[in-house]
């Protein structure tokens, strides 16, 4: 496992599969390593206090869970993907059909592959803390068109993250909507912004925070704590919605009410509580042609939270709340 920066603190691996010729029952295999050093990889990270989780879809797989019969075997195959590697938890990267909705309510989605995927989940976080007694954690990573889109419309994949997310809040420690490969997208002040910008990052995370209206209902913004912005960590890296990293400080400043208002959009509060950061990914952001060095993105998190570098494997409860970085790790 390629993991060299402590400045990572939740490690998310990617990803858990659904195998040929299904799209519920999940595999999942290490790349470029045999299992058994996998799993010791896993292991030493979690020694150091840190969460290791399995991610499952995106951008190439489809996950569908269309009757109660894949819903149960899909909640069998991640629990037994959890179990072999000692996961400790999961992470929802589902994009293109894996999520689609058909009108309703966010409260209430009328179609049975929401339904089913989030009592899949629920199921799965109930089993892994009656194993382990412990709760699981769990994280998700959208695309803004599934959350922020459900300003647009409501239907399709614009807003359809809205119900799962609605529905296991409570349980999900971390959103961390991908603000890349996006087309642009409206703030809750109804201006229009554009990936790439301070302003981008801005208006997006406000609109998690502060909640918005939707053709199924108004969705309840979420606390600072369980938000981290996700960006690339290069241009090379994603399609489109590259940051540079003053662009990235003087958005997260602003946020967090320690520096001035970057652009246009103007925030009515600040969040000095918010989570942290994300990136896809750890493999592009190791590599020094990725930018100007190895681990810039990993820098540049440092540079703004300003922590410690270190993690205290005795406190891993606290960890998880003073040590907010998110890393993606891909095969």
């Amino acid at each position: 496992m390629l993991f060299r920066s402590p400045r990572y603190s939740i490690i998310e691996v990617a990803f858990a599969e659904p195998a040929a010729g299904t799209t519920y029952d999940m595999i999942f295999a290490p790349a470029e390593t045999d299992a058994t050093t996998f799993i010791t990889d896993v292991a030493a990270l979690q020694a150091s206090g840190r969460k290791v989780l399995i991610s499952i879809g995106g951008a190439n797989a489809t996950v569908r869970l269309n009757t109660e019969s894949e819903r149960d075997q899909f909640v069998t195959s991640m629990l037994e993907i959890m179990d072999t590697y000692g996961f400790d938890g999961m992470d929802l990267d589902l994009e293109g059909t894996s999520v689609n909705i058909t009108g309703g309510v966010i409260s209430a989605p009328p179609d049975a592959t929401i339904i089913n995927l989030i009592a899949a989940v629920n199921n799965i976080a109930d089993a892994y803390e009656i194993q382990h007694g412990h709760r699981m954690m769990l994280t998700m990573a959208p695309e803004t068109a599934y959350v922020q889109g459900g300003q647009s419309a409501y239907g399709g994949i614009w807003g359809a993250y809205l119900p799962i997310i609605d529905a296991l809040w409570t349980r999900m420690d971390v959103l961390q909507v991908q603000l890349y490969n996006s087309g642009s997208m409206f703030g809750i002040d109804g201006a229009v912004y554009e990936q790439g910008t301070a302003d981008f990052i801005v208006s997006q995370t406000d609109a998690l925070l502060q909640g918005f209206s939707t053709a199924g209902g108004f969705f309840t913004g979420l606390p600072a704590n369980k938000i981290a912005l996700a960006l690339p960590a290069c241009t090379s890296a994603a399609g489109g919605g590259f940051t540079s990293p003053d662009d990235v400080a003087a958005a997260i400043d602003y946020l967090r009410g320690d520096g001035p208002q970057p652009g246009s959009y103007v925030l009515d509060g600040s969040y000095p509580d918010l989570r942290g950061m994300m990136t896809w990914s750890i493999n592009w952001d190791a590599v020094s042609t990725c930018n100007e060095s190895a681990y810039e993105y990993a820098q540049s998190y440092e540079d703004i939270f300003g922590l410690s570098t270190g993690i205290d494997p005795s406190a891993v409860a606290e960890q998880e709340r003073i040590w907010p970085s998110v890393l993606r790790a891909g095969q």
